[in-house]
């Protein structure tokens, strides 16, 4: 069986190489979801295939929040919004029951939004899988690794260390 969430937060480059990263993760489609009223706009955002019987719903919430500024409203929000979309009623319920529990992990207010996924756009060809293809570019370096190395030291039981070789030698 699998499944899908979504997943938006800060630039979907980041996001993409996060959850491709991880073991459970089947696929991660990189581009910008809609949801509705007033979050109907895109924002940029990944939809995650996974196996849950690999990797849990809660972990893959856990990982979100760590690896992106999950507490802080900032003057971009419109573009990298916060949020976890939903495909369905059941995942909306737990999505909201995790952020409450998660919110003891924080010392400021979690501002991620749980939301029911309504569109995609999927990313040009030539940015998906954008970190992957080639890890050594400015951004990659600067913004992905950090994170990259975060899953490494604190997830390391759901980090796919084949994938993420390259940042052992640094």
């Amino acid at each position: 069986m699998i499944r899908k969430s979504g997943f938006g937060g800060g630039c979907h480059w980041c996001t993409e190489a996060v959850f491709a990263s991880l073991r459970g993760v089947k696929s991660v489609q990189q581009g910008w979801i809609a949801s509705e009223g007033e979050f109907a706009t895109f924002s940029e955002a990944v939809v995650v295939t996974f196996y849950p019987s690999k990797i849990g719903y809660d972990k893959l919430i856990e990982i979100h929040l760590y690896t992106h500024s999950c507490t802080s409203e900032h003057s971009m929000r419109d573009k990298y919004r916060s949020a976890i979309y939903t495909f369905n009623e059941s995942d909306l319920e737990k999505a909201s029951e995790l952020l409450s529990e998660f919110q003891n992990d924080f010392d400021d207010l979690i501002v991620t939004k749980v939301l029911r996924f309504c569109d995609f756009k999927l990313n040009r060809e030539e940015s998906l899988n954008y970190y992957f293809n080639d890890p050594e570019k400015p951004f990659c370096e600067r913004y992905i690794n950090p994170k990259l190395q975060l899953l490494m030291d604190q997830f390391s039981e759901t980090a796919n260390f084949e994938k993420l070789q390259h940042l052992k030698s640094k």
